[in-house]
């Protein structure tokens, strides 16, 4: 297990800094954006390509599920950001740094994202590397269940979202129907619920100390990169978006408020 932490995040390392390098040459560092989900698919393989035992459904299950999130939060990413430039927080730090961008962009954007990514992904790790239990066990059909509510949630949301933002009528609108009525971020949440499931699998292996890695997980979506930095922009450039948080759960699902 341990060999495959270190080999996985050695890949790790040569990913990001092969990245890093296509960014100095493109001047755009959000390209980083795009390989996060991919990062995990990278990990989990890599892991399983060096463990020792023969694998069973426990394994497949999760480079299955791991690889599916993975590759499609990254192709949304890719078509979501195409042609669009930088964005906006990478510049803001382009400027602000200026010529000594080059290097603090490869520790503060591209080395700082490949280790969360190696520290988040420990659970799966453990799965993929644990040969016992041999069966599947309750544990793992919870695991699997909060994963595809995880995935409908994510997934859904962001093809809703893109759906709709595809509609001209819609410019200046906020969504509010779907998974967007009951949960102001649905791709979020259900981000985060993925990566429960992955854990409540984990804990059917021994790996019950990895929960450090949902832990981290949601506390980036809710306050780091993803629900807070979101709306302190959107609830002072969107017209009702003000009005749509009152009466809407900001990351859990419930009803709306009257």
């Amino acid at each position: 297990m341990l060999n495959s932490w270190f080999l996985s995040g050695l890949a790790i390392l040569f990913v990001i800094t092969l990245l890093w390098i296509v960014s100095l040459i493109v001047k755009n560092s959000s390209i980083i954006d795009i390989f996060w989900g991919p990062f995990f698919v990278l990990i989990v393989w890599v892991s399983f390509s060096v463990s020792q035992f023969h694998p069973g459904l426990r394994q497949w299950i999760v480079l299955t599920t791991v690889s599916l999130w993975g590759l499609r939060l990254g192709g949304y990413v890719f078509w979501r950001n195409h042609g669009k430039g930088e964005d906006f927080r990478y510049a803001a730090w382009r400027q602000q740094y200026g010529r000594t961008w080059v290097w603090r962009s490869f520790f503060q954007v591209f080395l700082l994202q490949g280790v969360l990514a190696w520290i988040i992904s420990w659970p799966l790790v453990y799965i993929v590397s644990s040969p016992t239990p041999a069966g599947l066990t309750f544990l793992d059909g919870a695991g699997v269940l909060a994963w595809i509510i995880g995935f409908c949630f994510e997934a859904g949301g962001d093809y809703q979202l893109a759906k709709f933002r595809a509609d001209s009528g819609n410019k200046g609108k906020i969504l509010q129907s779907g998974f967007w009525k009951y949960t102001r971020h649905p791709n979020y949440f259900g981000d985060s619920f993925q990566w429960w499931g992955w854990y409540v699998m984990a804990l059917g292996t021994g790996g019950w100390w990895t929960v450090f890695s949902p832990a981290m997980m949601t506390f980036l979506l809710i306050k780091i990169s993803g629900v807070a930095l979101l709306e302190r922009t959107l609830a002072e450039k969107k017209p009702g978006y003000r009005e749509y948080m009152e009466k809407t759960s900001a990351f859990f699902p419930w009803f709306p408020k009257s």
